[in-house]
């Protein structure tokens, strides 16, 4: 006779498509090591459902249904409470699907006793506490795409080396001075999660939405205009991807923190100008290349917080790997980048793996997300496992060693 304690529980796999089934069948056999094993609905003993699923809810009323005694294991971004069912967090950890699957194999190990005894009773699965629907969730739309660029052809002339604020290199933070200059919104404890997750800001509320939505029609019109929004004019260069702002870094990190509300008292609106009756020459420190002005503008407009735009729960990817060298780079930003580029993470998930508060993850997200070179993940698989622990390389670099040998 078989052990019931080391048979693998026969799983069978609900809400899933091609791609997950594929890779939950595989991360079963692998890092769950075969704790169960996926086969067809008639040959299961427990069922295990995406409750991210859209039609999640129907799939589960139909489970119950056809067997009512069969347990329910339901994954899903948003805890869930149902009578009879084991939740397990999304993006899934792999100790957490293990206790689940144990805890299901038992009850269902004592099942299996029960049809060879049927004296013995029948224990059950410990019911959570009231049930509550699992909401349809509409589809994901496809993660924006950054717009190419299509720049001008600009002549390095006297003048154009003149523009310092364009041509000026990254600046560097720590954490020292990361609170002093970048300023961080009261009265969110970054340390309490909930906190930390309720932490996000509407662009089109401030400054810096006005300033991308005129980009875009500067874009669309091939035209030079002039952004009024009750403080300093805004000219923005469509054809040289340069903008001219008469403010400091100052004043424009002040501003940039301001909610803003469209009403015509404030003076929101765009208008044409004509270069020929404006000298710019006198005040060349006022251009700023438009990348470096919109990463600037919307780490100083997120003081820690993340844009409305991007879903905290679900991974971020990494488009394109930003110029560093050209842009305002914020504590562990390199770090959070190089992640990134491993594959999708969760901003709380990047914190964790890189021991890092998660606003230093929310102003990154902010910064690269203006510019087009993060995306939301999209496809079922991306949020379905958890990734991998950040483990620190055993073997130094050339350099370690190098300057190992020189301090013996």
């Amino acid at each position: 006779m078989k052990n019931n304690s080391i048979e693998p529980l026969r799983l069978a796999l609900y809400g899933m498509d091609k791609r997950t089934y594929k890779t939950m069948t595989l991360y079963l056999a692998g890092p769950c090591k075969g704790v169960a094993v996926v086969v067809s609905e008639l040959d299961a003993e427990a069922d295990l459902i995406d409750a991210d699923y859209v039609k999640a809810r129907e799939v589960l009323d139909e489970r119950k249904s056809k067997s009512p005694n069969r347990p329910i294991i339901l994954l899903s971004l948003e805890e869930l409470s149902i009578a009879g069912t084991v939740y397990v967090k999304k993006p899934v950890i792999t100790v957490d699907l293990v206790a689940a699957l144990k805890q299901v194999r038992k009850a269902v190990g004592a099942e299996r006793s029960k049809k060879e005894n049927p004296v013995s009773a029948r224990p059950v699965l410990k019911a959570e506490v009231e049930p509550k629907p699992i909401l349809e969730k509409p589809k994901e739309a496809d993660p924006s795409v950054a717009e190419k660029k299509q720049p001008g052809i600009k002549r390095v002339d006297s003048e154009e080396r003149k523009k310092t604020s364009k041509h000026r290199t990254a600046m560097d933070l720590t954490e020292a001075g990361f609170s002093a200059y970048i300023g961080l919104i009261d009265g969110v404890d970054f340390s309490d999660s909930r906190q930390a997750l309720n932490a996000s800001y509407n662009p089109k509320e401030f400054f810096l939405g006005y300033v991308q939505s005129a980009l875009k029609t500067c874009k669309e019109n091939g035209r030079v205009l002039q952004l009024n929004s009750g403080w300093k004019p805004l000219i923005i260069f469509p054809h040289s991807q340069e903008v001219w702002l008469d403010a400091d870094d100052k004043q424009l990190k002040a501003f940039a923190g301001l909610a803003m509300k469209s009403s015509p008292s404030q003076g929101l609106s765009l208008s044409s100008i004509n270069r020929e009756t404006n000298d710019f020459s006198q005040k060349m420190e006022g251009f700023y290349d438009i990348d470096h002005f919109l990463w600037k503008l919307a780490v100083w407009t997120s003081k820690g917080r993340y844009p409305e735009v991007i879903d905290i729960n679900r991974p971020v990817y990494l488009v394109q790997w930003p110029n560093f060298t050209r842009l305002l780079v914020t504590p562990h930003a390199m770090r959070i980048a190089a992640l990134l580029v491993k594959g999708p993470r969760t901003a709380m998930n990047i914190a964790s793996a890189l021991k890092i508060k998660p606003q230093y993850v929310f102003i990154f997200i902010s910064a690269a997300n203006v510019l087009g070179l993060v995306g939301q993940a999209k496809r079922q698989v991306d949020v379905l496992l958890a990734p991998p622990e950040v483990k620190a390389s055993k073997s130094k670099g050339l350099l370690s060693r190098i300057l190992g040998r020189l301090r013996g």
